[in-house]
């Protein structure tokens, strides 16, 4: 019996040594995996390589791995397994949204992480200035940075609202163009509901198209409500309103300026010239709006100043000289191509003294005095 119990005893022992090594493995691994985990997490934290800003899109459906591989490409992390690891074990896979990204100098992957679950993208704006044709907003819209998709055809002239519009990267176009065309419409309105009594309108459709005519008439805006009251006493009296925006747009129609916009003076043949938008022969309002007008032409044009007005024309300082009767419009008018003509003389003398000056020069330069 004693043998036998030797004999059990010394079988037993190898078994407790292995267990006793399986567990230091395991430990080590643990300890290890601890170690990584902590490694991990410390890289997670650290100041990343980027120097100065970058941008950044991520695409919709990509993965942690691609946005990982994405990051590291653009230098903005150092590794790219660090950051994979960092947004899996702090459950965010999954959770970091698509879109155009403004990163900054030295920006941590953890403050990346934190950016992308937020959806922080960067907010992008379009401008549609006061006065610009439908077909000029196009042009620009087509150009804008981080719009997508087609735009079908070009709106009406007067249906986009002049105004600021911000926008993140991939919105589209179209989009864009619907929220023009629904802030004008909201503004019109708006500012309709509240007009002046007894305009000559009879829709806010011919507010519209008078606004457009004020807002290409003047760039100033104390004269805009003083130019719509002038505009707005000729309706009534049935005087052609004789607005030269209103020409050069439907010659610009004719001869398929580039914007719609004519670029160069109009003409006496212009002013002869029949057309739907021709104020000089036709005693009403254009049939359309000639430019998208803003808040400022709304106002002024549904409550004008209180004038009895009837004419005007520039007074050589960038604004206008306004006139009740002909006879003292006639007097503005010669003050003006006086104005003018002292303008064009002291251009041309100018002209003249820059090529003597060049001829002189070249003369001094061959034939030296000696």
């Amino acid at each position: 019996m004693p043998l036998l119990s030797s004999r059990n005893t010394l079988k037993a022992r190898p078994v407790g040594s292995r267990n006793r090594r399986l567990g230091l493995l395991a430990g080590a691994i643990c300890l290890a995996a601890l170690v990584g985990v902590a490694a991990i997490f410390n890289g997670f934290e650290h100041p990343g390589p980027l120097k100065g800003n970058a941008l950044v899109v991520i695409p919709k459906g990509a993965g942690v791995s691609t946005i990982a591989g994405l990051l590291k490409r653009h230098g903005i992390v150092s590794s790219d397994f660090v950051f994979k690891m960092g947004v899996r074990l702090t459950g965010n896979q999954g959770r970091i949204q698509a879109g155009e990204y403004s990163f900054q100098s030295h920006v941590s992957p953890r403050e990346i992480k934190d950016i992308l679950v937020a959806g922080k993208t960067v907010v992008r704006k379009f401008t549609l200035p006061e006065g610009m044709t439908s077909t000029q907003a196009i042009i620009a819209l087509r150009a804008a940075y981080g719009l997508s998709g087609p735009i079908d055809s070009i709106p009406a002239e007067g249906v986009l609202f002049p105004d600021t519009y911000h926008y993140s990267y991939g919105d589209t176009r179209t989009n864009l163009i619907a929220r023009m065309e629904a802030a004008m419409i909201n503004e019109i309105a708006f500012r309709w509901g509240r007009r002046a009594q007894n305009l000559p309108f009879k829709s806010p459709h011919d507010a519209i198209i008078l606004a457009s005519i004020v807002e290409k008439e003047t760039g100033v805006a104390a004269e805009r409500a003083k130019v719509a009251a002038v505009f707005i006493n000729r309706l009534r009296l049935k005087m052609p309103l004789q607005s030269d925006p209103t020409v050069a747009y439907g010659v610009a129609i004719e001869i398929s300026a580039p914007g719609r916009v004519l670029g160069r003076a109009l003409t006496r043949a212009d002013l002869k010239k029949p057309n739907p938008f021709n104020t000089y022969l036709h005693k009403d309002l254009p049939p359309e709006p000639i430019a998208n007008p803003g808040r400022a032409a709304f106002l002024a044009v549904l409550h004008p100043l209180k004038s009895d007005a009837l004419y005007f024309v520039a007074d050589g300082k960038g604004g206008h000289v306004f006139a009740k009767t002909l006879k003292s419009h006639n007097r503005n008018v010669r003050q003006w191509r006086k104005i003018r003509d002292r303008r064009l003389g002291k251009s041309k003398k100018r002209s003249v003294k820059r090529t003597s000056e060049k001829k002189n020069g070249w003369k001094k330069a061959f034939f030296p005095k000696t």
